[in-house]
Parts: structure tokens; C-alpha cells; sequence
């Protein structure tokens, strides 16, 4: 089978689907509809949309800054700046699918379902005459002598005007996403920087005490430190688990701890668990209470850590719960205090790209024009979503980069499109 188009999307995820619909508006806002075929490898549409959330599908975050993504800052703040989440909010009303806010900032469709956002996604890109080609993978992506592209795949060629890549990463590769977007890009002439799972629970050694703490939930400090300097510190929610450590703060940190143990330079990871502590305070709080109170070690750090951790951590340092403070040894002392402050997290590994909600590394945000998502390299090529070198923390922000860099990318191909059939 041999058919042509005006703009093919590889790849139907989140950033696809918005560059579908972005493309088919703008060319009719412009000049007129234009042929869009999507093809995607999977049989179903729109599987990472569908468990994002715990299947509610936090579609995007109420402040988003440059500062919430690892990549050029520079860039991402252009990008964001043209499609940001007030602009999302409104998109998505207008589609049907109203928001509401959590505590937290992130914003979910009121429905609770994620499937309410895909179905409204895919209504409007029936209204838009977006083909949408299901179990069509991709294996070949190349320029033709005439500026436009020859796409092979499962069942033939597809020839297009212009190309918007957005193949995803390689992080839950059942959804399809296996990283093979990134050999299509180098075998264009991209580059690829060096790709890691992030947003990805740790694994910690099995003769550590996580396990009986599995489904613990409190506030902390991570601290990531590779060759004896910390590159990263956050506080957020841990999640004790079975296997070792997830919960926010654990899956923003967990990039930094995956690429500096690929460094070779040897990483570590430590816990406060009493965010805002420091050595020094509570050494100072642990000698006045030693000197005017019988109140035991237990006693002193219950309210303060969930009774599990509690336990856990005393037992783990070799120190009865109920030894009064003015008898806990000095030595002890320092131990408690250095624990308390700064645990070093057996981390052996991550839980791998099946478990990995999104990639970093990918294609440089340099090579990419931001202001249209076209590449610097092939003219009619437009790179969008996960297969970029650019990350998001989680909440909600990598869902507003596939939305914006969509946006701009759909909206230049449209723009293009439309200019030539008038």
C-alpha cells in the first residue's frame, strides 16, 4: 500500500495527539483542511494517558516554571511560554473536560478518569479528519529529492510534506514508547544524548529494614551526592515499600541517582528524616533534654516519625526505644543524630523501564527550533514530546511539555500546510 499525505505524525501519544489536533485547526483557521495521518504501533490509543494518575490522568500542574524540567532552561521557558498551563486549562474546556485543583497544585478532569481526557482528545480529532493508524508501526523515516518524506511501515509507504516525530522515550515500553523514535532521528542526522529511566522507584539492598515499613508514607529530605558532591537535594513524600522507596520526592530524585551511578564516579544517597533539621539543632535539643529530662529516646521522637519508622530506625542503630535520654551514650547519640539527618539509602538499582514514567536524554533541545519544533537539521521534520532531551518532575509538568511542544509543532506543520494551498 502506497498513500500520501500532507503530515504524517509517528507516534500517537499525548504530544502526537496534540500535534494532530494543532495541525488540523491551524490549516483550517489558515486555508483550509489539510491530510493528517497518525501512525502508531500500538492497537490502542493512548495507553500512557490511560494509567497516568492511578488512571485519573493529572493533566497538567497550576504553576509551571523552566525550573520544574532538566534540560536548557533557556528553551524550555520559550516553549512553555507559548502554550502554558492556563492555556491547557482552557484547551481542555473547550474540549468538554473541566479541571479541578488538588492541594498539591496538579489539576485532574473533575470526572476523576482519564478516560474522559482521551475520549475528548479523540473526539477532536474525528472533528478534525485526523486518520489515525493503529498497529502501524513504523521501521523507516527518510527525505525524498522532492523536500518531503518516505515513511515504510507494517503495511507500506506513506509519503508526506512534512513529519512530526513524536515516538516518546523509551520509558514503559508496553505502551510501545521502545526508544526506536531515537534511531529514526540519528539515522536523519539528529544526535541522541545518552538516554536513563527517571521518575523511577529505587530498589534498596534487601537486608535493610524497608520491607517492614511497606506502605509508609511521611515528609523528608533526599540528598543525592555523586564523587563527595550533592547534585541534588529535594524534600517531598517518601513511600516505603516492599522493594525499597518510591513516593514523590524519591521519583523527582531518582534521575540524579540513575545517571550518577552510570557516571562511575560512585553516588550515594542520603534521608533526613526530619526535613529542616540539622546536625547541630538537634544535637543542641538532645543535650538540653538529657540535662532536664527523664524522657525516653522513643518518647522524644514520637509525633515527630510515624511509629513504624520509629522503630525501624532504633532498632537498626542498636538503641532500646525506652532508654531515657540523659542515658543514651554519647557515641549513640552522634549515631541517632546522623540518622536522623542524613540515613544513608542502600540503593542497589531502579525498578527499570517498565516502571519508568518518563526518559531522560533523548534528542538536544539545540538541534530543535523551539519557536516551531522543527529541526535544525532536516527542514519539515518537527520533534515533540518524550523523544526530546528535556524531563519533567512529576505532577503533571511532562504531560504540559507533550501539550505545548504539540502545540507548536502541530501549529507550525498546519501553518505550513494551509500557506500552500492557498
Amino acid at each position: 500500500m502506497s498513500e500520501t499525505c500532507d503530515i504524517a505524525i509517528v507516534g500517537f501519544g499525548a504530544a502526537g495527539i496534540a500535534a494532530g489536533i494543532f495541525a488540523g485547526q491551524k490549516a483550517r483557521e489558515t486555508g483550509g483542511p489539510a491530510h493528517i495521518v497518525a501512525l502508531d504501533g500500538a492497537k490502542t490509543i493512548g495507553a500512557k494517558i490511560r494509567v497516568s494518575g492511578g488512571t485519573r490522568c493529572n493533566v497538567t500542574h497550576e504553576r509551571i516554571s523552566a525550573q520544574d524540567y532538566n534540560g536548557s532552561k533557556n528553551i524550555v521557558r520559550n516553549v512553555l511560554a507559548a502554550f502554558d498551563a492556563q492555556a491547557a486549562m482552557r484547551w481542555f474546556e473547550e474540549m468538554g473536560v473541566k479541571l479541578k485543583r488538588e492541594e498539591t497544585g496538579k489539576l485532574f478532569p473533575v470526572s476523576d478518569s482519564a478516560r474522559s481526557v482521551l475520549g475528548a482528545l479523540m473526539r477532536r480529532c474525528e472533528e478534525l479528519g485526523v486518520e489515525i493508524w493503529t498497529g502501524c508501526r513504523v521501521h523507516e523515516l527518510m527525505t525524498d529529492q522532492a523536500g518531503g518524506f518516505v515513511i515504510g511501515h507494517e503495511r507500506g509507504r506513506l509519503d508526506a510534506e512534512r513529519v512530526i516525530l513524536a515516538t516518546g522515550g523509551r520509558s514503559l515500553p508496553r505502551s510501545g514508547s521502545d526508544g526506536f523514535g531515537y534511531e529514526l532521528a540519528r539515522r536523519l542526522g539528529h544526535s541522541v544524548t545518552a538516554t536513563y529511566p527517571a521518575l523511577v522507584p529505587l530498589v534498596l539492598d534487601s537486608a535493610f529494614f524497608h520491607a517492614e515499613l511497606s506502605g509508609v508514607s511521611h515528609e523528608v529530605e533526599l540528598a543525592t551526592v555523586c564523587a563527595g558532591k550533592a547534585v541534588d537535594r529535594r524534600r517531598g513524600s517518601l513511600l516505603w515499600t516492599h522493594f525499597g522507596i518510591s513516593g514523590p520526592v524519591v521519583m523527582d530524585a531518582s534521575r540524579h541517582w540513575v545517571i550518577g551511578r552510570a557516571s562511575g564516579g560512585g553516588v550515594e544517597m542520603r534521608c533526613g528524616l526530619l526535613p529542616g533539621e540539622t546536625v547541630e539543632s538537634l544535637e543542641v535539643e538532645l543535650v538540653r533534654l538529657a540535662a532536664g529530662s527523664g524522657q525516653s529516646v522513643g518518647r522524644w521522637l514520637a509525633g515527630r516519625l510515624p511509629e513504624r519508622v520509629v522503630a525501624a530506625v532504633l532498632k537498626h542503630l542498636g538503641i532500646d526505644s525506652g532508654t531515657p535520654l540523659p542515658q543514651l551514650p554519647r557515641d549513640r547519640r552522634r549515631g541517632l543524630v546522623h540518622a536522623l539527618t542524613g540515613l544513608a539509602l542502600p540503593v542497589v538499582g531502579d525498578r527499570g523501564w517498565n516502571y519508568a514514567e518518563v526518559t531522560a536524554g533523548g534528542v538536544p533541545l539545540a538541534e530543535i527550533d523551539y519557536r516551531t519544533m522543527e529541526s535544525r537539521k532536516v527542514p519539515g521534520l518537527h520533534l515533540v514530546g518524550e523523544i526530546l532531551d528535556c524531563d519533567g518532575r512529576i505532577g503533571g509538568f511532562n504531560f504540559q511539555w507533550a501539550w505545548a511542544t504539540g502545540c507548536l509543532a502541530g501549529g507550525a506543520a498546519g501553518n505550513c500546510r494551509a500557506g500552500r494551498a492557498l
